[in-house]
């Protein structure tokens, strides 16, 4: 540019068929485009039918209620532990650290609850299986110790509920399984 005064250059932009102006200022652009302006809608896609599938899931209120029932199982024995509810894809729903729970607790508790809903079944039964496949324990997020149960629907695991911080295993996972109880109540 030869003259200081003109300091912006303009540009044409295309951006899906529709022509925007933007100014350039130095390294700095604001590029503007309104769908509607070329007369055209884009296009919508809706999934109808047997493309579509219906998934249970619990509400948040209900994994509540379950992590609750888990740490007052828990409670009346006088054990410190963390509880976790997955959802099916392994989504923490909640997550309580009960007071006095170790730090450990609550990390181990979500990864129970996601083992144990990713296999449909409580941990305990899952260690027995790394015999035959001990490359099961290398997949992400897992944690094959006994403190997870899954929770079904019809057969279906819909969430997981996870318990760590008891000096074992199969007490974490009595205490998972009141808060599944909890939600047939």
């Amino acid at each position: 540019m030869k003259h200081a005064r003109k300091t912006s250059k303009r540009m044409r932009i295309v951006i899906g068929g529709t022509v925007a102006g933007a100014v350039a200022l130095g390294t700095f652009a604001v590029v503007t485009a309104n769908a509607g302006s070329s007369g055209t809608t884009a296009p919508r896609a809706e999934a109808a039918g047997e493309n579509l599938a219906r998934s249970t899931h619990l509400t948040v209120e209900a994994a509540t209620k379950a992590a609750r029932a888990t740490l007052d199982a828990a409670e009346k024995e006088n054990q410190r532990v963390s509880v976790a509810v997955v959802d099916r894809d392994g989504n923490t729903v909640v997550a309580l650290r009960g007071d006095g729970a170790g730090p450990q607790s609550y990390e181990s508790a979500v990864k129970k609850a996601y083992t144990a809903v990713s296999w449909n079944a409580p941990t305990s039964e899952l260690v027995e299986r790394l015999e035959n496949a001990p490359t099961l324990k290398d997949i992400p997020g897992t944690l094959f110790l006994g403190g997870g149960a899954p929770v079904t629907a019809k057969g279906a695991p819909i969430a997981g509920i996870g318990v760590a911080g008891a000096p074992s295993g199969d007490l974490d996972e009595k205490f998972a399984r009141a808060g599944a109880a909890a939600l047939n109540k």
